[in-house]
């Protein structure tokens, strides 16, 4: 028998597609991933990229404060060793891991079902849709709404690995405004218009932010590129690269060492706090294998103003997956809202209830 509505990811946007059908009695069907090293090290872990984030404070109803009474309440016992250590009584605001798990938990009391494994390959071709899963099943489904997000590029240096939610960050928008990063400098690489939208917001928390790019002019749009080289408290390194990231298992990221691309003797250390790969983002869309429509970027495209219609009737696309512009955990999650909402009246209009 064929799923009403299936669901392929589990972050934000997913876990909100899922909140929102299964209120609808649709008993949606997500499929969370496989809890792999390789989908972990990607940027692709079940429950999203939040699942390698540290604290958020920028979700909407979520503030800084003693979180641990709820979250042990909240929160399933049996998943309570993956909730965010903490120092009794200090002010926190709530961590990547915590708020998903408690997303989870919010669709898991509605009734949604899931499978930890990875979407393989799918079939919009036919009706109902088919599904092929890791474990070699296929599952058929009227209804797919794909939340399987986008993950951020990085050059591959194995120092980024380790400093990771020690300094190492992908969104500044997420991340800038945390302790760690007040008044200190930065480190920002890439040379396109979100290098320059990550140092020009940087600014206003570090004391210094440092753009590295390895050519000797930008190819961001001129006025953003202005704009950053204008910004007193910006100071580019031109025709360099990141050679290392430096830092300690206690202090994080203390400094990052470039190399020039004029000549590869030459280096030199920036003392910094933090570092943040600008070097664009990579659309989870591979196992889609071509059928819906996608941007220049790889983003699956809404064919439907202020609708989450792809390119198929009957599936629709949620967070970051279809959105190379905000990228942001709420936006993220209320797209998932209004595609759990599209599936539904879709599902009605076919009469299946």
């Amino acid at each position: 028998m064929a799923e009403r509505v299936a669901i392929i990811g589990s972050g934000p946007a997913a876990w909100a597609a899922a909140i929102y059908t299964a209120r609808a009695n649709l008993e949606p069907l997500l499929f969370e991933g496989l809890a792999t090293q390789e989908n972990f090290d990607v940027g692709r872990p079940p429950l999203g990229q939040l699942m390698i984030t540290t604290e958020v404070e920028n979700y909407p109803g979520l503030p800084e404060g003693d979180m641990k009474t709820y979250l042990t309440t909240a929160i399933d016992p049996s998943l309570h060793y993956l909730l965010t250590e903490r120092p009794d009584g200090e002010k926190m605001g709530v961590s990547g891991p915590d708020m998903m798990l408690l997303m989870k938990q919010q669709g898991l009391n509605y009734g949604t079902r899931t499978e930890g494994v990875d979407v393989t390959e799918v079939d919009f071709s036919v009706r109902p849709f088919k599904l092929t899963t890791s474990s070699g099943n296929t599952v058929e489904a009227h209804s797919v709404i794909v939340a399987t997000g986008a993950r951020a590029n990085y050059l591959g240096l194995e120092s980024e690995q380790r400093f990771k939610n020690l300094g190492v960050s992908a969104c500044a928008v997420c991340d800038g405004a945390l302790p760690r990063f007040r008044d200190k400098p930065l480190v920002v690489v890439g040379g396109g218009d979100s290098a320059m939208e990550e140092a020009t917001y940087l600014s206003k928390f570090g004391s210094t932010v440092y753009i590295v790019h390895r050519r000797d002019e930008f190819r961001a749009s001129k006025i953003m590129a202005q704009r950053a080289l204008e910004n007193p408290k910006i100071d580019v390194k031109w025709n360099s690269v990141i050679d290392e990231i430096l830092g300690n298992d206690d202090d994080g990221v203390t400094a990052v060492r470039i190399r020039s691309t004029e000549d590869e003797n030459r280096t030199e250390e920036l003392a910094a706090a933090g570092y943040f790969a600008a070097i664009g983002h990579t659309p989870n869309t591979d196992f889609l294998g071509g059928q819906l429509e996608t941007n220049a970027k790889g983003y699956v495209t809404w064919t439907v103003p202020f609708r989450t219609n792809t390119s198929v009737e009957g599936v629709f696309a949620a967070g970051d997956v279809a959105d190379d512009y905000y990228r942001q955990a709420v936006t993220a999650a209320g797209s998932g809202c209004m595609a759990a909402l599209d599936s539904e009246r879709w599902l009605a209009a076919q009469g299946i209830e």
